[in-house]
């Protein structure tokens, strides 16, 4: 029996979520197109009859933005790398940014295995076409491993899970064989909400909202739950319900959809929406939002 932890790394959109999902076989992390989705440190796990995998799901590492949350992002995901027993650190095919680097200069710190997983070869013709750039990222950093892989192709996450056995050691469990996470499921649901959020508004809004679920009771078979939708200004407020409440109820069937799928029940769930100015940036406030 091998068990471990695999730190997932890489600067924000390179893909991480996406490839933990394929790897779990089921959505737990959210995506969106947009970066900084993950806000979170999650525990996701797959277990077999001779291994167990932990993969830690990490914000990505941004440079920018100073506000509390952004600081809380990025010690969420440098911490996620000092006690693992394997690092797949992500970068996109042919780019290479500043977040890149200051995610190099993080792994370069911790003498744990790194597997350079090279993401979104399937943008090239052929595998030949991006070594180049691997030639490139070799000069910068050696790692244990190099490994190109499209995070949507099973037989690349296959193969994956085979190179990172050889890392892992020989353990017992260390969760329970039936757990997919440790997180609470309204921690999953509070993050569907959002992810539906992110996904069909425009422009900046998305990163001033989080969500608080503040009713979660089983009635019979029904799972009724009640969240808060929390924003920084009363504009946003109006664009979030939408004209006569379309928007925030077409993020409450999505959202609802998504939920029944990972609880295996049905949902009742209701959606409201308030004004909490600076809450981003606002440590006690984000340490009652769950950011801690």
């Amino acid at each position: 029996m091998k068990a471990g932890f695999i730190a997932v790394v890489g600067r924000a959109n390179v893909g991480k979520s996406t490839l933990i999902n394929e790897m779990i076989g089921q959505k737990l992390s959210i995506t969106s197109h947009r970066p900084q989705t993950t806000r979170h440190r999650i525990h996701a796990i797959d277990t077999a009859a001779d291994y167990q995998m932990v993969f830690v799901d990490t914000p990505g590492i941004h440079i920018g933005k100073k506000k509390a949350i952004n600081s809380y992002m990025n010690r969420a995901a440098s911490s996620s790398i000092k006690e693992v027993d394997v690092i797949l650190w992500l970068l996109e095919a042919g780019k290479w940014t500043k977040e890149d680097g200051r995610v190099l200069e993080h792994i370069s710190k911790v003498e744990v295995p790194v597997i350079l997983c090279i993401n979104k070869i399937d943008k090239f013709a052929s595998v030949q076409a991006v070594l180049p750039f691997l030639q490139k990222i070799n000069q910068k950093y050696q790692a244990a491993e190099t490994f190109p892989l499209s995070a949507f192709e099973k037989k690349d996450s296959q193969n994956l899970r085979q190179l990172i056995l050889k890392y892992l050691p020989e353990q017992g469990l260390i969760f329970a064989a039936d757990f997919i996470t440790d997180s609470s499921e309204k921690f999953i649901v509070a993050e569907f909400i959002r992810e539906k959020l992110m996904r069909n508004l425009d422009d900046e809004l998305p990163y001033d909202l989080t969500v608080d679920v503040e009713k979660y009771e089983l009635d019979g078979d029904l799972q009724r739950i009640s969240a808060r939708i929390y924003v920084a200004k009363s504009s946003q407020k109006n664009i979030v319900i939408g004209k006569k409440g379309a928007m925030l109820k077409l993020i409450g069937t999505e959202a609802r959809l998504s939920i029944e799928g990972f609880l295996g029940r049905k949902v009742f769930l209701q959606l409201w929406v308030k004004v909490s100015s600076g809450w981003s940036d606002d440590k006690r406030t984000l340490a009652s939002l769950g950011y801690e």
